[in-house]
């Protein structure tokens, strides 16, 4: 009897909604790269995500079930494993490079392989949440502030060496979300927001490569390379609009099924999911992911360490970043950077990432709501 009333207590301190919601976006995630890979006659995109899907959530199990109060002990040990795998792709022979140019993939051999980038932003995570908790009383001191912001320069600095600035620019936005949440003052925001807009053209002239400037460019005005940088939001812009309001059916989009819409099962997941389900669809999939980022940032404010508040808070807006960014780029809204769309694009490594990161919401929801959990 008291076995029973223990599992009851942890069935009902666990957040079954979020998770239910988690695994359904995966596995229709699984669906549409079926679909976006139809074309191209081959399954194994499809297996490698359904494969990594079932990795992944044994990682999101052990994260849940664990006291993730327990890693403060390995946060030294992350951040170092952070360093050294960014380190490592930068290295020829170890890293190797993207469509794109980017080195960022660490591979064993042609079917295996992992971003480090991806595996980073949660040790990130992990890592400054720690440090903000133990700073958060003189977080408004120049030195600490010095102190969070070498945290982040270290990782974001080996990134731009990779090139990629689509994730340098995810590890910032956790990054400001997350001091923010720890109630860093006005007097620093201000100026640094300030600052950053105005350094906006001498980054552009003096910082970005002529392939990152091209990107912005086609953004402001994607006609003016029809078949060569604006195609891919050309075609994307086109694939949307023709779902229409209930699209025109799974496997029956003509831009995908076509082959006119490139890169369709990472960068443009959506636009295939936009024009086989329409306006309900896309809006059905943003409903969705919009309900995990509600249910992290929810969970950071009602949990009761700030150790597992600014865990939550890190890694609902990096699901924020990444949603509007894809989605964005898809429609035209924002540049193209090559940020997936999460849970749903193609990537095993960001599929694992992902379910990890919701294993440790889980975590912290179970373990501040469930009083069998608590004293462990």
């Amino acid at each position: 009897m008291n076995k029973k009333s223990n599992f009851l207590e942890a069935a009902e301190g666990f957040d079954w909604a979020l998770l239910a919601v988690t695994l359904f976006t995966a596995v229709f995630g699984v669906v549409s790269i079926y679909s976006a890979t139809r074309s191209m006659e081959t399954m194994s995109n499809v297996y490698v995500q359904g494969a990594s899907l079932v990795i992944g959530l044994a990682v999101l199990t052990a994260a849940a079930l664990f006291d993730y109060e327990q890693l403060t002990v390995l946060v030294p040990y992350i951040y170092c494993a952070s360093v050294l795998t960014l380190i490592l792709v930068l290295i020829p022979g170890i890293g190797y490079a993207d469509n794109w140019g980017a080195r960022s993939w660490i591979r064993f051999n042609s079917a295996i392989g992992f971003q480090p980038a991806e595996i980073a932003k949660i040790g990130f995570i992990i890592t400054f949440a720690c440090h903000l908790e133990r700073s958060e009383e003189k977080i408004n001191k120049p030195l600490t502030l010095l102190g969070l912001v070498l945290h982040l320069g270290i990782l974001v600095g080996l990134i731009m060496l990779q090139p990629d600035a689509g994730s340098s620019m995810v590890f910032a936005f956790i990054f400001f979300c997350m001091i923010f949440v720890a109630n860093l003052s006005y007097k620093y925001i201000l100026p640094v927001l300030a600052a950053g807009i105005m350094s906006l053209p001498v980054i552009y002239f003096f910082v970005l490569s002529p392939y990152q400037k091209d990107r912005i460019d086609v953004f402001f005005n994607p006609e003016s390379q029809p078949l060569a940088g604006g195609y891919n939001v050309i075609q994307s812009k086109i694939a949307v609009g023709s779902g229409m309001l209930t699209g025109k059916g799974f496997l029956r989009g003509t831009q995908n099924q076509m082959k006119l819409l490139p890169t369709k099962h990472t960068d443009f997941i959506y636009s295939v999911i936009s024009e086989e389900w329409g306006f309900i669809g896309s809006v059905f999939i943003i409903l969705l992911l919009f309900f995990i980022i509600y249910r992290c940032f929810r969970t950071a404010e009602n949990t009761g360490t700030p150790f597992g508040k600014y865990i939550c808070t890190g890694i609902g807006a990096m699901f924020l970043f990444h949603t509007v960014e894809n989605i964005g780029m898809c429609i035209g809204l924002t540049p193209v950077t090559g940020i997936p769309l999460p849970l749903v694009s193609y990537g095993g490594t960001s599929l694992i990432t992902n379910l990890a990161a919701i294993g440790l919401v889980l975590s912290v929801y179970l373990h501040s709501n469930n009083s069998m959990f608590s004293n462990y």
